[in-house]
């Protein structure tokens, strides 16, 4: 019987091999996969039996089962007796041989078997397998695969019968016709002889240790002329490629005499197989073999075949190897294991083929000839030693190329050549230098074009190149001797910039390592070396690089430590300077990055240290040679400007250090003939160079200057410089330019105390003669050089004493050249630097005249404040690359006219010099343009700040123009432009303290009032009108305390006139600052308030600004404290909706609390005094009626909204919270769905299609936030926050979801407004009785939430609410009674104590809930299970215990409920009622074990609260079931955080159960059963699961209860399932039934 069922189930399975979908077919393999681990032969035997039967099964299902098959084999191949391998070998192989054409999924998977039971039964296989195999009978395509995988998996069981294999094959190879079968005798061949080949190699472990080669010699050989003579010469690729891959593996057990016969012919073949095939591996790799078995029996016959080889595997290196086609790298591989092989045994005919490619003009050619070398230099060492000289020799010409690719692979050999020593020997050098080049390569400008996949870059070159020299340098110490002192010979070439870092990184390594070695002083022989660069080249070009640290990978570090290792062989007394001086310049480059390095000081600091090292070297036959050196590399810098520029530095301080006059003179005057005056950078050089010269040699200097002008050069005529000959005019003027530039230098670098004797007589009179220009940079050089003269005479210790006679003419040749400059755009700094050349001048004796002041000031104000706006130069020039050019020129423009007009100040600090100052600024600060008002009252703002800066007052004087100016400036403070807001602040904060130094107080007294302006200029960066308001008023404020009583009229009449300011803004601030002066006297001004307020209403309906608004509500507070009850009569008969000016009016009268509580309690009684709504029938519907709202409530309500909105209203409200609170909630649940009167729909509508979208006048929306403006302002914010954040508010305006917003407001105020629920109780109670269903619906919904709150307990509110609550029971309106029951259930959580005290009233509410007869849809039993859980905690024993079977049995319906809500409901309760169950235990139990199946199977019900349901049901069930296991499963597993892995938690739950309750298996599979026909597809598929499970785990004893005919039935039927996933678990399902058979 056992047998029947098990085979029973092994065919149900077989029979489900035809389901198309993959993941079954893999569930029906693995399950019969597992039904093979407990009965193997059995299963094995099932299929064998079910394929004969089954005859004509495709064969698609016929490979699942042999895979089956062959899976059950391997795993129990111990196991299985003789007969049972029999079967399946006898199987097999008839599958496999069944058809005669080759179906190779099936074939394939039979074939597999037979391999599998080979491992074991290699006898029986082959004797099965050899049946198939006669002698003249061409044999099925598989057996030959069979026997060749047996040969790979069985080598010692195989090789035996291998001889007589190969004697029974060889006369078959002829009778093969087709490709296949001719491939699959290659396949065997190929495995057969790599068998042989490894049986061989392990003779020890072998069966047989008598088996040799020469055993298959002939038989291999016989084979390799059919496949060579025959099939190699196929019109077939494949079966080539399986030919070629079978005769690599042939050649080792070849007769050495036969495969040296063969090989003239057999190399050929093979290398003709390259131009047929594109894929060369397979090829390559047989010929790697063929070589070596050649050269392993010595054959003579690859000297003849040497050049074919070569010529044809040379080609395939060059032929570039794609890594992402992993065979092309491979055959690259197997392509230079050849070479490797040739090399080693014909080294001369392999070089003297390789070398002359190397000369060939195909790149790929010469790229792979030198990968070739690479291979051979690295892998036939002893071959190529005394070939050295003849391959670097042969290399020289390569060595020029410039293609990359070939550069890249030259790098490589050069690197493999100094790991073998080549580089020590003649030649090596110019391989060096060729790496070095590498290292110089300038990196590659952006492309344009996207690179090609193969293309390479000279950053990749360059990139190689310097790792390469690193590793050379320091790892490899044969080269140390090759590098030094041999790389310093590229350190002062100037080609080899590049190459610099790398260059002193080696050196300094390759130094170190000398030094090491005890040779410091002899450290750079230049007796043995005589190309080497001297001292004084190598200390300037390694100083020149680090003026630039960070080009080129941080030259700057690596060439001073350079320099320091050198210090010795530059000159000996500078060991002890260096090795201080020189570590803190490299830490000062590490801490810096190129952008935070300041460039100034870095070169100050390597100038100090040359300085420092000149004094220390103090020889000048050592200074002469070297500033000889320095001029002699100037050339060298020729496009490198900034390096030059340093040099010219480095220069200068050397000529200063040098004591021979006649040197210094020299020198300069070669500067001036070599100097390539058309550069910008060098003129600047050559400049500073003379400066610093004359700070030792200023008579000198000056000397060879007054030279050079004297001579013809400057005459564009043969002079007395003959190189200046035939100059054009543009050349002269550039000449001009460095000329007057070196006159600045040396006037701002000379000695003081000499030099001020020389500058009118000796270089003012030069410069003089170049005013009459148009040229920009000899204008830039003039301004420049008078500028630093200025200076130089300002910093003068003697300079008050100087009378700069021809300082007005240099003022107004300035002013000219400011003239001059178009007024359109900026696109030149002459403004800039005229300015500050001016600034320095005005402040020498003797004064400027008045008019000359006067034209000075004009002019520069005009030419800058004048400017059109950044962005609009920028926009119009349409070239971004200089924007930043552009704004860095703007600002410091506007910096030069500050200083200008502050040095100017300086002259004249008075208030009459600053009003002469603001004469000529007034226009440009009230101009219509912003651009031009932002400038100018950002300069006024300097100004002031200055002028309070350096006030002295030494007497009480009168500050007469004071109120003039503030009115000028404190408008501004409310312009359109942030910053023009801010300056202002400033400017008033400046006038107010200059007034208190003119009262007299000290600079550094501090007004607390005025101090209080700095605070405001924060909230002045956005044009907040709140904040500018209160900025104007507190301004205003200051101001009218501040200003003295007789300025008072003029400011007020200057502010006045402030109101046809251009800019609107300016103009509303001088209103508000008006208004706020005025309400300083507003006793006096109590007559003109009617006036007042007319003039700002006006202003409300003109402009609807937040300022004029603010302005205007003191006005009207006043007039509503006289006039209360009008003002509110006439505002609610405004009409509707309330227009800004309106809410404005409403906003005003919250001032004042005792005001503002008499308004809310008319407003109150407007609302309650009238009905709110009136039906209206609907005629378009015919029948059915809409409710209107009536127009004082709504009207009313919008006022009591614009009131409190105003924070003033606050200690109003909270006087008449509780009225205020019920009136609005229950004019929302009034209002809820009510509409509109027909005239106000239609103004809403249009209201709403212009301009901003009012405040909505929907009855429920402004009764909702009306209410919602109520709390906030009672100081119930949290209460609405909350609400907000629940979204109650939305909620409470929904029709259908009232009650809800209702129950968050409730709970809202419970939390966080306890104390003022009282008197909103007694309040809301009378409505409970109210006609309209609507505030019946609110005051339960709001009574039921508030139960929940322990809040009603503290209150002593419980009992009077819960008594109302319950009389609700019985209300018409069943969605009162759902809240009811809803309301009585949260006493649990409210009140949990009192519950015990009326348990048996509250359970028997919700019995009679669950009863309810009116409730179609299980609404209110829903309801009532709900709260019903949440009273089971807390109500006695005693009474639960009579109803528990009752609530239990009622309540099991609803656990398979379509509808969620109940389903969760219902299995909550359960698991509730479990609590309970001690009393009835056994009864109780019952009703467990009758729902834990569903519970279980809930585990995947598609709603996750139902499936949260279940985890606590289960959880509360666990401790009830006696099995201490299960408890704690479902305790540590069902957490509602936790996620589950259900198969794994069922696997274990049905262990539990089996082991405790065996004897309900058959019960827990009928419940399963009935699941199978569930709704649910994750429940239908958890079923089959779940019985699967139940039998895995069940004991043998307790199998005879199942009826497993009719399990096996309903499981089957089941596996016909639509659904894929159920499918596959019936399948899993049917293996495991085993258990139980």
């Amino acid at each position: 019987m056992t047998e029947s069922r098990i085979k029973r189930l092994a065919t149900t399975l077989m029979d489900a091999t035809t389901d198309k979908d993959p993941l079954v077919q893999e569930q029906i393999y693995n399950a019969l996969c597992y039904l093979g681990e407990s009965e193997p032969e059995e299963i094995l035997n099932s299929c064998d039996e079910y394929l004969r039967q089954h005859d004509k099964l495709a064969y698609p299902h016929r490979v699942i089962i042999l895979k089956a098959m062959e899976t059950v084999v391997k795993n129990s191949i111990a196991l299985l007796d003789k007969s049972t391998a029999k079967v399946v070998i006898f199987l097999a192989s008839n599958e496999m041989t069944k058809s005669k054409e080759v179906i190779r999924d099936w074939q394939q998977a039979a074939s597999n078997v037979l391999v599998a039971v080979g491992q074991r039964f290699i006898n029986k296989v082959m004797e099965e397998v050899l049946t198939k195999f006669q002698p003249g009978i061409l044999p099925h395509y598989f057996v030959m695969q069979t026997f060749a995988n047996l040969s790979v998996s069985n080598v010692f069981g195989m090789v035996p019968f291998l001889n007589s294999i190969l004697g029974t094959m060889l006369p078959m190879l002829g009778m093969a016709k087709q490709d296949h079968m001719k491939s699959v005798f290659c396949y065997a061949l190929q495995h057969f002889s790599e068998s042989i080949q490894e049986y061989l190699a392990n003779l020890d472990k072998a069966p047989d240790p008598t088996v040799r080669k020469d055993t298959f010699s002939n038989e291999i050989f016989s084979a390799y002329e059919v496949l060579f003579n025959s099939w190699l010469q196929h019109r077939e690729a494949k079966l080539r490629l399986a030919v070629v891959e079978a005769m690599g593996p042939m050649s080792y057990l070849m007769p050495s005499e036969k495969l040296e016969e063969q090989l003239p012919k057999l190399i050929p073949g093979i290398l003709a197989l390259y131009k047929k095939h594109t894929e060369a591996f397979y090829i390559s790799k047989s010929l790697c073999q063929i070589l070596e078995a050649s050269v392993n029996i010595g054959s003579r016959s690859l000297d003849v075949q040497l050049d074919s080889l070569l010529g044809t595997l040379h080609p395939q290196i060059c032929a570039p190897a794609d890594p992402s086609v992993p065979l092309t790298v491979k055959n690259h591989t197997e392509v230079l294991r050849c070479f490797t092989v040739l090399a080693c045994s014909f080294p001369d005919r392999v070089l003297a083929f390789l070398l002359p490619k190397l000369e060939s003009s195909n790149e790929r050619t010469r790229v792979g000839t030198l990968l070739i070398m690479r291979q051979i230099i690295n892998s036939a060492p002893s071959q190529m030693e005394i070939k050295k000289p003849f391959i670097i020799s042969s290399m020289k010409l390569t060595l020029q190329d410039s293609n990359n690719k070939v550069k890249r692979a030259v790098v490589q050999v050069i690197s493999a050549m100094a790991h073998h020593g080549y580089l020590e020997q003649p030649g090596g050098e110019a391989m060096m230098e060729f790496l070095v080049r590498q290292c110089a390569l300038p990196s590659d400008a952006p492309k344009k074009q996207p690179l090609d996949a193969d293309d390479l870059t000279s950053d990749s070159v360059q990139s190689i190149s310097v790792n390469t020299l690193f590793l050379l340098s320091t790892t490899v110490d044969r080269m140390n001797k090759v590098l030094w002192p041999y790389l310093l010979e590229f350190v002062t070439p100037i080609q080899f910039t590049n190459a610099l870092t790398p260059l002193c990184k080696s050196l300094m390594y390759l130094a170190m390592k000398k030094q090491e070695e005890g040779e410091n002083a002899s450290l750079i022989c230049y007796d043995l070396n005589a190309n080497l660069p001297s001292p004084y080249a190598l200390m300037t070009r390694l100083l020149v690089v680090s003026s630039q640290p960070y080009v080129g990978d941080c030259r700057g570090a690596a060439a001073l430590r350079l320099l320091n290792v050198l210090h010795y062989s530059v000159h000996p007394a500078l060991d002890q300077l260096w090795s201080k001086k020189v570590p803190l310049l490299v830490e000062h480059i590490e801490e810096n990055t190129e952008n935070s390095l300041c460039q100034k000081e870095w070169e100050e600091k390597l100038l100090l240290f040359l300085q420092e090292t000149l004094s220390a070297v103090s020889d000048n036959a050592w200074i002469c040679h070297f500033v000889t050196e320095m001029c002699g590399q100037l050339n060298s810098y020729n496009g490198f400007p900034l390096e030059k520029n340093f040099l010219y530095k480095c220069i200068g301080t050397t000529l200063g250090a040098c004591t021979s006059k006649d040197l210094v003179q020299k020198q300069l005057q070669e500067l001036l003939e070599t100097a390539r005056y058309h550069e910008k950078a060098e003129r600047e050089g050559l400049a500073s160079c003379f400066g610093i010269c004359a700070i030792n040699h200023l008579e000198e200097t000056l000397a060879k200057l007054e030279d050079f002008v004297r001579s013809d050069v400057l005459k564009k005529s043969v002079g007395l410089f003959s190189m200046f000959k035939d100059r054009s005019d543009n050349e002269v003027e550039k000449i001009k330019s460095t000329l007057i530039l070196c006159y600045g230098y040396v006037a701002a670098y000379a000695p003081k105390e000499l030099v001020l004797s020389r500058i009118e007589a000796d270089i003012l009179k030069n410069i003089f003669q170049c005013f009459n220009t148009k040229d920009l940079t000899l204008k830039l050089c003039l301004i420049r050089s008078i500028c630093m003269i200025s200076q130089a005479i300002f910093n003068s210790v003697k300079h008050g004493d100087f009378i700069f006679s021809r300082k007005a003419e240099l003022v107004a040749q300035m002013v000219e050249f400011i003239k001059a400059e178009p007024l359109e755009a900026m696109r030149t700094p002459v403004r800039q630097r005229a300015m500050i050349t001016c600034t320095y001048l005005v402040v020498l004796e003797p004064h400027l005249s008045d008019p000359d002041r006067t034209e000075l000031i004009d002019t520069c104000l005009a030419s800058v404040l004048a400017l059109p706006p950044l962005e609009v130069v920028k926009e119009r020039d349409e070239n971004g690359d200089d924007d930043l050019h552009k704004e860095m020129l703007y600002g410091d423009t506007i910096s030069a006219l500050k200083d200008l007009l502050k040095s100017l100040l300086r002259r004249n600090l008075t208030p009459h010099g600053l009003q002469d100052m603001f004469a000529h600024l007034g226009s440009w600060i009230k101009s219509n343009k912003e651009h031009e008002r932002q400038r100018a009252v950002e300069v006024s703002a300097a100004l002031l700040d200055f002028y309070l800066t350096k006030l002295k007052v030494s007497t009480v004087i009168p500050f007469y123009n004071l109120g003039v100016l503030i009115a000028l400036f404190s408008p501004r403070c409310s312009d359109s432009l942030a910053s023009v807001r801010q300056h202002a602040v400033d400017c008033v904060y400046c006038l107010l303290y200059i007034q208190l130094c003119y009262e007299g107080f000290a600079r550094d007294h501090r007004d607390e009032m005025v101090e209080g302006l700095k605070a405001l200029k924060k909230g002045l960066e956005e044009p907040d009108f709140t904040i500018l308001f209160h900025a104007c008023n507190n301004i205003a404020t200051v101001i009218g305390k501040r200003v003295p009583p007789d300025q008072l009229m003029s400011l007020l009449l200057a502010m006045f006139e402030g109101l046809a300011d251009p800019d609107k803004n300016c103009s509303r601030a001088a209103t508000v600052m008006i208004n706020s002066l005025l309400k300083e006297r507003g006793g006096v001004l109590q007559e003109k308030v009617p006036d007042i307020m007319s003039i700002i209403h006006s202003k409300l309906e003109e402009v609807d600004e937040e300022h004029v608004r603010k302005a205007a509500q003191q006005t009207v507070y006043i007039l509503a404290s006289q006039h209360k009850s009008m003002v509110v009569s006439s505002l609610l008969g405004s009409s509707l909706p309330f227009d800004s000016h309106t809410c404005t009016m409403w906003r005003s009268l919250a001032t004042e609390p005792t005001l503002t509580s008499q308004i809310l309690e008319q407003l109150l009684d407007k609302v309650n005094g009238d009905i709110p709504y009136k039906e209206s029938k609907c005629f378009l519907l015919g029948s059915g009626s809409e409710r209107i709202a009536t127009p004082l409530p709504l009207a009313a309500t919008c006022a009591l909204y614009e009131i409190m909105s105003a924070p003033e209203s606050g200690a109003a409200v909270l006087g008449l919270y509780p009225p205020l609170f019920v009136t609005l909630l229950l004019r929302v649940s009034c209002t809820v769905g009510v509409q509109l009167p027909k005239n106000l729909q239609s103004k809403e509508t249009r209201t709403s299609s212009h301009g901003p979208a009012p405040r909505s006048l929907h009855p429920c929306s402004c009764a909702v936030e009306t209410l919602k403006v109520m709390l906030a302002r009672g100081g119930s914010q949290e209460v609405a926050r909350a609400v907000g954040s629940a979204r109650g508010w939305e909620l409470m305006a929904s029709p259908k979801r009232h009650h809800d917003g209702i129950a968050v407001l409730a709970g809202a105020m419970a939390r966080h407004a306890g104390p003022r629920l009282p008197l909103i109780v007694k309040n809301l109670i009378p409505t409970l009785s109210s006609v309209l269903d609507s505030q019946r619906i609110t005051t339960t919904a709001f009574f039921a939430e508030l139960l929940s709150s322990n809040v009603v307990n503290d209150l002593m509110l419980l009992e009077t609410m819960m008594d109302n609550t319950t009389a609700r029971q019985k209300d018409t309106c069943m969605l009162v009674r759902k809240l009811a029951l809803r309301g009585l259930g949260n006493i649990a959580s409210g009140s949990p104590k009192k519950v015990r005290k009326h348990g048996a009233k509250l359970l028997a509410s919700m019995v009679n809930g669950m009863d309810d007869k009116d409730d179609p849809h299980h609404l209110v039993a829903l309801e009532a299970m709900s709260s019903l859980s949440k009273l089971l905690d807390h109500v006695e024993e005693r009474d639960i215990q009579s109803m528990l079977l009752h609530i239990a049995i009622r309540i099991r319906p609803f656990f398979d409920s379509e509808q969620s809500d109940l389903r969760q409901s219902s299995i909550v309760l359960f698991g509730n009622l479990t609590k309970f169950s001690e009393g009835n235990c056994e009864v109780f139990f019952e009703q467990i074990l009758n729902g834990l199946v569903t519970l279980l199977l809930h585990l995947q019900d598609p709603k996750p609260e139902v499936v949260n349901a279940c985890k606590f049901a289960l959880r509360m069930c666990g401790p009830n079931m006696g099995c201490e296991g299960l408890c704690d499963m479902f305790l540590n597993h069902l957490r509602e955080d936790r996620s589950l892995h259900y198969g794994e938690f069922m696997n274990n739950v049905c262990k539990h159960l089996m082991q405790s309750y065996p004897e309900m298996l058959n019960r827990l599979i009928l419940t399963n059963l009935f699941y199978f026909k569930s709704n649910w597809v994750d429940i239908r598929a958890a079923a089959p699961m779940f019985i699967g499970f139940l039998v895995l785990h069940v004991d043998e004893d307790h199998c005879q209860q199942v009826d497993l005919d009719h399990l096996i039935s309903a499981l089957n039927l089941l596996l016909k399932d639509p659904v894929p996933a159920v499918r596959v678990k019936v399948a899993e399902t049917l293996g495991r039934l085993v258990r139980i058979l």
